[in-house]
């Protein structure tokens, strides 16, 4: 059993690869960027615009935890681009669109009154 057991570690190879500091600086970036948002959705206020719009802040971590890095730097970019302390009804509406529209699309199911053209 040991001998069997030795060979077939030995047939299992491992390759390494070199990275890259832009892949490490992108990664890291991009891990940033999301954690960012998800802060954002989770703070007290956000949570009870989120409610009262009818969704679940549950939903919005799982759909930004989908969203491509482009989606999350564009997200995360109109956030920044708000008044201090400002307008968080806007971030909340862009969020509620981009939720109208993966539900359209198909790629979410959010809202039960939203029928999917799939």
């Amino acid at each position: 059993m040991l001998s069997i057991a030795i060979l077939s570690v030995s047939f299992n190879s491992v390759h390494a690869a070199r990275v890259s500091n832009e892949q490490v600086i992108s990664q890291t970036e991009q891990f940033n960027a999301r954690t960012q948002l998800i802060n954002t959705i989770n703070r007290a206020d956000v949570k009870q615009k989120l409610l009262a719009l009818g969704v679940e802040p549950e939903h919005v971590a799982n759909r930004i935890n989908q969203m491509t890095t482009n989606e999350i730097a564009q997200l995360n970019q109109q956030i920044e681009t708000l008044p201090a302390g400002g307008d968080l009804l806007g971030v909340l509406l862009v969020i509620f669109i981009v939720f109208v529209i993966t539900d359209v699309i198909g790629a979410t199911d959010i809202f039960p009154f939203i029928k999917s053209i799939n």
